[in-house]
Parts: structure tokens; C-alpha cells; sequence
């Protein structure tokens, strides 16, 4: 079993996709990841969804970008950028009040026009370094090239 905790960086243009509910997002991802077994919405300033599944995480996270573009396709979004996951495991205890518990995944869905540069943004390449090897994964879904 798998356990993502799910937050949103919307890095577009202002205006030219809204944003997703915690409750749109736990409803259409769901629908749209086989083997989810639950999807939850949570009240958290920084985590949307609790997301638990029984693929690997690297499985799961290809999922949920896949299901992310279908969630905004079905919604009548375009989905002319791209969208990534970025995923860490919690390998230390939970502060208090986080519902990121010890050993599962803080995930951080990115989407942006800039995929390179928003990595190089955050100093992406230094962040993965520091962490286990099976403890941070990204996964990149590209808009389609017609």
C-alpha cells in the first residue's frame, strides 16, 4: 500500500485554468487511478487529498498525473502544459497537526509551462541529493506535441 498526501502548484498564467477543490480532486482521482482505494479531501492549508493506493509510488504518481490531465480535459481545461508529481517519503516523525505520517508521501503536483525551469526553481536536483534514493520520486507528464 501506498499513501500520498496531496498538495497543488498551480504555476499558469493567472486566469487560464482555476484551480481544483480538495473534493473535486478526491472525486475525479478516484474515478480515474485504478487501484485507489480510498480518496480523501482533507482541511489542511497545505495538503488537499489523501490518496491511498495499492501501486508502488512511482505507479501510483504516473496514475495520478495521468488522472490529473483527465480530471481538467473532462472539466473543458486545457491541457497544453505540463503536469508533475514530485514526491518525497516522511521519514521522520509527523509534526504535530500534519496528517503527513511517518512513511508515506508528501506529493506535490506541478503545473507549469516551465517544467525545467520550475525544477531549477526550486533547486530540485539538490533536494533529491539529499534524500534516500527510494524516498523521492518525480514524474512528468508533457502536453501532447499535435
Amino acid at each position: 500500500m501506498t499513501t500520498f498526501l496531496i498538495s497543488h502548484n498551480l504555476q499558469l498564467p493567472n486566469g487560464s485554468i482555476p484551480s481544483l477543490t480538495a473534493s473535486e480532486l478526491a472525486e475525479g482521482l478516484k474515478s480515474h487511478c485504478d487501484g485507489v482505494i480510498t480518496a480523501e479531501a482533507l482541511s489542511h492549508h497545505h495538503w488537499l487529498v489523501r490518496l491511498v493506493g495499492k501501486q508502488d509510488p512511482h505507479e501510483l504518481a504516473s496514475q495520478l498525473v495521468g488522472a490529473w490531465a483527465s480530471l481538467r480535459e473532462g472539466a473543458g481545461h486545457d491541457v497544453d502544459h505540463a503536469i508533475l508529481a514530485l514526491g518525497g517519503r516522511k521519514d521522520s516523525p509527523a509534526s504535530s497537526g500534519s496528517p503527513l505520517d511517518l512513511g508515506s508521501w508528501g506529493v506535490d503536483v506541478v503545473e507549469t509551462m516551465d517544467p525545467k525551469g520550475f525544477l531549477e526553481a526550486i533547486n530540485w536536483q539538490a533536494l533529491k541529493a539529499a534524500r534516500p534514493a527510494d524516498g523521492v520520486f518525480e514524474v512528468e507528464r508533457l502536453p501532447a506535441q499535435g
